[in-house]
């Protein structure tokens, strides 16, 4: 029913202003609505709520009264409590005390927010993971393909071999070097290899021959079998001969079998794992056979980086110096290089050029047969002449070949 009115509107002690609330489906809220009215008025205010301008019952709500400070004035609380189970139950909830009224504005908190940001959250979390799995899976790769871009190229440093390949002679020991190992790296990567079955350190100490041929090769290659172990110095001096290929080679790389790994209980293992950082320690299992598995792609980046070159026609050199000099011309008019158009020629290959063909045999014409004969012996006379006149040697003492790192010899039968 509505509220019975005062002369004087009551004073809205609370809430000071309109509130606007944001609460959760499920939850409870309590709406204190308070006023204060002066004793003269002689009005006893009702207090009423109203939910979206529909009147409520008296059943949710308490009401309570009480004098103020000065006897003069009195005061009344009307306190409403408010089930949020439903989505109807939100609205905007008003308290009428006689002429005086406060609402309350109920909101449904907006959930998406939170929606939004975990699957925000979850979208971040699921990409680190891919990308870590990617790096995982795709991290050697990428790395060769960046060293094989913008890596440092070894070149101009005198070495003429990439990797100097030490083993043992056990025949499992050759046969993985020599049809597995040097197969791969030269044939598939174009390294350039120097095999070595010798014990490298005699008496503990490197040989003049591992001396020489590793400072020949940018790489030292260790297949260390439990064969290769059974050597004197990997059993008396391991650690010096460690740092003795330290001093040689940079980062030696040591290839172990998985198969052999874990039965061997030489120190050289563990002294090995403790130097990570100085050495390269490679594992050969099972998968390893495939042409793309880690262990080829941990190898090769251990290994300097290739540059493929373009093929050029003739010497490299040649081509760079402009050095004419007829022996080191590949393609020149005199060797000519067209087949024997004669059917009995050369098999039926045609590979034979004009220039080096025998003889013609003589013809026989009758009367005029010795003179068939020796005209035919003129013109190959004459086409001999005309090859060798193409053959300029004319500046051959006024070419510099001191630059030159190939050199040729040339023997005549007379000086063998």
């Amino acid at each position: 029913m509505p509220p019975e009115f005062c002369s004087v509107p009551p004073e809205i002690v609370a809430p000071a202003a309109n509130e606007t609330l944001e609460l959760a489906l499920g939850s409870q809220v309590v709406l204190n609505c308070t006023v204060r009215w002066a004793i003269s008025e002689h009005c006893e205010p009702v207090p009423t709520w109203t939910k979206d301008g529909q009147w409520l019952g008296s059943e949710s709500r308490q009401d309570s009264t009480w004098l103020g400070q000065n006897a003069s004035e009195r005061l009344l609380a009307t306190v409403l409590q408010v089930n949020l189970t439903h989505n109807a139950d939100f609205g905007v909830f008003a308290c009428w005390v006689s002429n005086a009224t406060a609402s309350f504005t109920l909101r449904r908190e907006e959930v998406a927010g939170h929606v939004s940001a975990v699957l925000a959250a979850l979208l971040v979390l699921s990409l680190l993971v891919l990308l870590a799995g990617l790096y995982i899976r795709c991290r050697l790769s990428v790395l060769l393909w960046y060293r094989n871009h913008y890596g440092e190229l070894e070149m101009n440093d005198g070495k003429l071999y990439d990797a100097y390949v030490s083993h043992a002679t056990a025949p499992d020991d050759r046969k993985f070097v020599h049809f597995i190992v040097k197969p791969q790296l030269e044939n598939r990567y174009g390294y350039k290899l120097y095999l070595d079955e010798q014990n490298i350190m005699p008496n503990a100490e490197p040989s003049a021959d591992l001396i020489m041929n590793v400072s020949r090769c940018r790489r030292l290659i260790v297949v260390l079998s439990v064969a290769y172990l059974e050597q004197d110095w990997c059993n008396s001096s391991f650690r010096e001969g460690l740092w003795r290929l330290l001093e040689l080679s940079k980062k030696p790389i040591f290839i172990v079998f998985e198969s052999q790994y874990r039965e061997i209980t030489h120190p050289a293992i563990s002294l090995l794992k403790q130097h990570r950082s100085a050495v390269t320690l490679l594992v050969w299992r099972a998968g390893s056979m495939t042409p793309s598995s880690d262990f080829w792609k941990e190898l090769c980046l251990a290994l300097p980086r290739k540059v493929a070159f373009r093929r050029t026609m003739g010497d490299p050199q040649t081509q760079l110096q402009e050095d004419k000099a007829p022996m080191l011309i590949l393609h020149s008019s005199y060797l000519d290089s067209r087949g024997d158009p004669h059917p009995d020629g050369d098999l039926g290959t045609g590979l034979r050029g004009c220039a080096f063909r025998n003889p013609l045999p003589p013809r026989i014409c009758g009367p005029g047969g010795p003179t068939a004969l020796a005209t035919g012996t003129v013109e190959d006379t004459q086409l001999k002449d005309s090859h060798r006149s193409e053959i300029d040697i004319s500046d051959l003492g006024s070419r510099n070949y001191g630059a030159r790192t190939d050199f040729y010899c040339l023997v005549t039968e007379d000086d063998i």
